[in-house]
């Protein structure tokens, strides 16, 4: 709670956002969603409505709680975005899928931190109604963990850019209105120092988006190729040849530490889905599936206050550092394979079969089979590690041939590399 947020205030506010709740918003039926599994591909007919729903809170004053008001926030703090979520947990409230995180976690406060107000005064508030929604055009097929190492390319023409390059792992994009887009505008820079962000429409000529198909069977991820996609000199966010901090913001928000530890609701019951999970195979009073499910609740339960922690420290700092956020997304990506297993355990063969009416039976394996996306996703579990050594704990830095050489002879020392190998 900052020092200008009272207690008052908060209950205050708690009791605005009930009433409004309640007036406007439908309570969420036990039996929604049966057969839908979270995570699922959202469809173009769903994000319609989540629109419709998202403009509701928009116009009523409860989306971007935590938004600067000139923007079309409250300027509220991040305190606020959990009490809303609290209440609002019984009802029907926007769902944009994997589109809906990016935009208004990572994308939305990266776009705050660096555009400047014309651009702000025009994307903000349509966000935050649902107007528009963005993805990120930012991994590579040979660009991943390596992010600094991209060549997708941006070439000046007068007040334009032309852009050309391919991106992949896209989450969102195929429902997205606008992309943040990241390419290479100095190949004789080192290749952190040669970066520039832009924002382009997803439906720009020479823009191509597939959808690819995952192990879970939905499709959220994207691959894009940009064909000669030309930009306006006004759409870069932050500064030419300086993106990687913008990148450095955006890891911030992606890590999971930008809602200043407001983005879940604390584990209060034992691990609910494998009481429920228990419950459905007749393993409540099993010693060992009461073990795992006891495991599992004090694993949620340090996560979610880990976080706490870490927003408190990144609360402190005027610049936070991505380095910091890593000790949430090492967590996640540590302790999301174990509850998985934790999931299997529980359930055995029952919990890899069920019929179509068992509402979210299905959860289950879909987090066995997505228990590594975390790991990996947004820097893996071995980078995370190694930002906490170096820009933490003082550790000394892992030998690097490439930081401080022109990104042009990087490529070049690699083609005459795969050339003699071959």
């Amino acid at each position: 709670m900052s020092s200008t947020t009272t207690a008052g205030d908060v209950e205050d506010f708690r009791l605005e956002a009930r009433v409004w709740i309640q007036a406007n918003l439908e309570p969420r039926a036990e039996t929604v969603n049966v057969g839908r599994l979270e995570g699922e591909t959202t469809t173009h007919e769903e994000f319609d409505k989540a629109r419709a729903l998202q403009r509701k809170l928009f116009e009523g004053g409860f989306a971007g709680l935590s938004y600067p008001v000139e923007y079309g926030g409250r300027g509220l703090t991040a305190l606020h975005e959990r009490i809303f979520r609290e209440e609002a947990a019984g009802y029907v409230t926007p769902d944009f899928g994997a589109a809906g995180a990016v935009t208004f976690g990572a994308i939305g406060r990266s776009l705050l931190a660096h555009c400047p107000p014309e651009f702000l005064e025009q994307h903000i508030p349509r966000i935050l109604s649902g107007e528009e929604m963005w993805c990120q055009f930012y991994s590579e097929p040979e660009a991943g963990s390596d992010l600094a190492g991209i060549r997708t390319r941006a070439i000046r023409d007068g007040d334009r850019w032309i852009i050309t390059g391919s991106k992949i792992w896209s989450s969102g994009a195929y429902l997205a209105d606008w992309a943040m887009c990241l390419a290479r505008t100095d190949w004789h820079a080192p290749k952190h120092r040669g970066l520039t962000w832009f924002a382009l429409p997803t439906d720009a000529k020479g823009v191509t988006i597939n959808q690819i198909k995952q192990i879970n069977g939905n499709a959220e991820f994207c691959e894009e190729f940009l064909d000669e996609v030309e930009v306006a000199d006004d759409h870069i966010i932050g500064e030419v040849n300086k993106g990687w901090a913008v990148t450095q913001t955006m890891l911030v928000y992606e890590r999971g530490a930008g809602e200043m530890g407001a983005a879940t609701v604390e584990p209060r019951e034992l691990a609910p889905d494998l009481v429920e999970l228990a419950k459905r195979v007749g393993r409540t009073e099993d010693p060992a599936a009461r073990q795992a499910i006891a495991k599992a609740h004090i694993n949620d339960y340090s996560q979610y206050h880990l976080g706490h922690r870490i927003a408190a420290r990144l609360a402190k700092s005027k610049t936070p550092d991505p380095a910091v956020a890593a000790y949430g997304k090492l967590a996640s990506g540590v302790l999301a394979p174990i509850r998985a297993r934790l999931g299997m355990e529980v359930g055995g063969p029952a919990a890899l079969t069920w019929t179509s009416a068992e509402e979210g039976a299905g959860q289950t394996a879909l987090n066995y089979l997505n228990g590594r996306v975390t790991s990996i996703a947004a820097g893996t579990n071995e980078m995370q590690r190694n930002g906490i050594g170096e820009r933490v704990l003082g550790l000394p830095r892992e030998p690097s041939f490439d930081t401080n050489k022109p990104f042009s002879d990087v490529l070049n020392s690699a083609r005459n590399w795969e050339s003699k190998v071959g």
